[in-house]
């Protein structure tokens, strides 16, 4: 286990040093001039070279050519991405263009609210697939699996940001049950301490707060999971029906246990492995997945950071939160793997 552990953190290297190679190079595909972005259409053209000048903006993107012949290895740093990459192996994400603000500083400040939604949206999803999935397993060809089945195909089929929209209308405006955006409302503020909002109201005994963030989290939550709930039922249906027609699921009923403990103890936790492939890579989704949901929710997280950052050119924000994403869909793909030899004990890493 340890080897195959070590070799699996080994191989994140490269896996993040490809993205942040791709993420530097789209970034410079990006329509727009970062300079012109911050000082507007107005500014002279000296205004301009001189912002370019000091973003290091007017430097070689890969290589310069003429500082490497002249000064040797020390002139491969006259270039933007050598220059990036030796800021990245210091654990330096750069500054933001526009507020000056570190990126670090910034993730740190902003994942809380994306880790809160999206573990909200997976625990909707889970809480509801996992269930309906059983239901629809064990009334196949009914009218119950019908019904189960074609929500998950609707699940899965309508866009997220649309679904978003409907929610904000027909339960925010129009019903009034749920607040529209943003993670409290304007009368509610208290200390946090993890900026994990909900766990924070606990922590400081604040139920008002408590309550408040709860309601604010339940339609971004619920539009963000759909899309997981949708593949877990299906998951959890197909991976349920094939566990029930195994030999030692008969020969439990044959023997006369009853129906809730075959169903719970022999065939669930036996059809829980793809289960639990589909939700690592579902919740490594939402953490990456969520720039539309946050953006439509004015929800303060990683996903409508980097949306804004786009839209502005600001380099910085979107190769350093891109690639922190990365390393948690990485981390969080790794932990699926370990979690298999602890549901299955006949699963061995080498």
């Amino acid at each position: 286990m340890t080897t195959y552990l070590l070799r699996r953190v080994l191989g994140l290297i490269p896996v993040l040093f490809g993205v942040s190679l791709l993420v530097f190079a789209i970034t410079r595909l990006i329509p727009g001039d970062p300079a012109v972005a911050l000082l507007g259409q107005r500014a002279s053209p000296a205004a301009l070279e001189q912002l370019r000048q000091d973003l290091g903006l007017n430097q070689p993107v890969w290589l310069n050519f003429e500082a490497v012949g002249e000064r040797g290895v020390e002139g491969l740093f006259d270039a933007q991405y050598p220059q990036y990459m030796g800021s990245l192996l210091r654990g330096d994400l750069g500054r933001s263009i526009f507020s000056r603000i570190e990126v670090t500083d910034s993730l740190i400040a902003r994942f809380p609210a994306t880790l809160e939604l999206s573990l909200f949206a997976m625990a909707f999803a889970l809480g509801v697939g996992i269930p309906a999935g059983v239901w629809a397993s064990l009334n196949r060809g009914k009218a119950a699996d019908t019904i189960v089945m074609a929500i998950a195909v609707s699940g899965v089929s309508l866009p997220v940001f649309w679904l978003a929209i409907i929610f904000i209308y027909v339960f925010a405006v129009t019903l009034g049950w749920f607040p529209p955006s943003a993670r409290l409302g304007v009368g509610v503020s208290f200390e946090p301490i993890t900026n994990l909002y909900v766990l924070d109201a606990l922590l400081r005994g604040n139920w008002v707060a408590l309550w408040d963030a709860l309601r604010h989290l339940v339609l971004p939550a619920v539009a963000l999971g759909t899309i997981p709930l949708a593949i877990i039922v299906r998951m959890t249906r197909s991976a349920m029906l094939e566990v029930l027609g195994l030999d030692y699921v008969r020969t439990a009923r044959s023997k006369g246990v009853v129906e809730a403990r075959v169903v719970r103890k022999h065939a669930l936790r036996n059809a829980l492995l793809p289960v639990v492939t589909v939700v690592g890579l579902s919740f490594g989704a939402l953490l990456s997945g969520a720039i539309l949901t946050e953006t439509v929710f004015s929800w303060p997280g990683i996903g409508r950071w980097i949306y804004d950052a786009i839209s502005a050119r600001d380099y910085p924000i979107i190769q350093g939160g891109i690639l922190f994403v990365a390393f948690v869909v990485a981390s969080i793909n790794l932990l699926v793997d370990l979690l298999y030899a602890a549901i299955d004990p006949r699963i061995q890493y080498a």
